[in-house]
């Protein structure tokens, strides 16, 4: 028992630090247009990451929690998958590379896996096949619905005066930030959510196919809310102003189109990136001024961030189940 108190502690510190690494994708677009103080960004993210219990349901986590074959899952396994996750989110954190979270923890379930079954045989390849299409797929979603809401925008507005359109969006970009924390908050808290049902059914505590628990749903958006609140600084400055500047009615076309993609794909229960949907978004309203707009040596360096990320956790996660087998801890 006090090992699974303490597997269940490390999966809420990784959804603290998921929150705490992705709260530029929540808050950078509102922040570097100053329609909020830092401060109250992240407040207002938070919020929003909490209350997303109310709005989905737990779709995603069920998948999650099916992710590794549950007569190959034990505590160990999914110790080593966090570890994973939670080193490679640290490092990316200190590099101020908005890489996923999602994927990183995704990563390090493979690895641990891989390892232990000593090949592919424990993983459940028709959610991992998904969940690597739809790396390509939120980007590039985001990426053209940015695009066409922007251009239906310049559109419609086209005639107003500049400070008109400020002025409109200032307020219009509040609504599309909070719509996109509570996607934000609805897929991420799930993967946790996931980790620790996999523990659970691992040691016994809940039957195979059983439904989330109301606490273990609230403990998620919990510590993904306190996680954002506490604000991952060092990305916002590249989400927000290293990828292209953007003004209210651009962060307000970014923050719906990227919000548009995450509630689709959390009702159809694929964990996907938020960071990499957001970035899709940022580019694809950026490049609709024109492309010199963006800049896009830094958004390939964090497409290579992306690329790495996957086999960057699970090389850490292998390592660590390897290591615990040596100190004669895995089973």
């Amino acid at each position: 028992m006090i090992a699974l108190v303490a597997m269940i502690a490390l999966a809420l510190a990784f959804d603290f630090i998921n929150g705490f690494h992705d709260a530029a994708n929540s808050i950078a677009t509102v922040v570097s247009t100053r329609v909020l103080s830092p401060r109250a960004a992240v407040a207002w993210a938070a919020a929003f990451n909490f209350i997303a219990f109310l709005v989905f349901d737990t779709h995603v986590a069920g998948n999650i929690a099916k992710g590794v074959h549950a007569g190959d899952v034990t505590l160990t396994l999914v110790g080593a998958a966090l570890v994973g996750a939670i080193v490679w989110d640290l490092l990316t954190w200190w590099w101020a590379l908005p890489t996923s979270s999602s994927h990183a923890l995704i990563g390090g379930l493979a690895g641990a896996a891989v390892v232990k079954a000593h090949g592919f045989a424990a993983l459940d390849l028709p959610f991992f096949r998904k969940t690597a299409l739809f790396i390509v797929v939120s980007p590039v979603l985001g990426m053209l619905l940015g695009a066409l809401i922007m251009r239906l925008l310049m559109a419609l507005f086209g005639n107003r005066s500049p400070s008109g359109i400020d002025r409109t969006f200032r307020k219009l970009q509040l609504v599309s930030a909070a719509l996109y924390s509570l996607g934000h908050g609805g897929n991420d808290a799930q993967k946790t959510m996931g980790i620790i049902m996999m523990a659970l059914v691992a040691t016994g505590q809940l039957a195979k196919g059983s439904n989330v628990p109301l606490w273990v749903v609230l403990a998620c958006h919990a510590a993904m809310g306190l996680g954002t609140l506490s604000g991952g600084w060092r990305i916002v400055r590249t989400m927000g102003m290293r990828i292209t500047k953007l003004v209210p009615v651009g962060g307000f076309c970014a923050e719906t189109s990227g919000a548009i993609t995450l509630f689709l794909a959390t009702k159809l229960g694929v964990p996907v990136s938020t960071t990499h949907t957001i970035t899709g978004a940022i580019v694809g309203t950026g490049s609709v001024r024109k492309l010199s707009a963006v800049r896009w040596g830094v958004a390939g360096r964090i497409v290579w961030a992306w690329v790495l990320t996957v086999p960057g956790a699970a090389a850490i996660s292998a390592l660590s189940y390897e290591l615990a087998t040596v100190a004669g801890v895995a089973p």
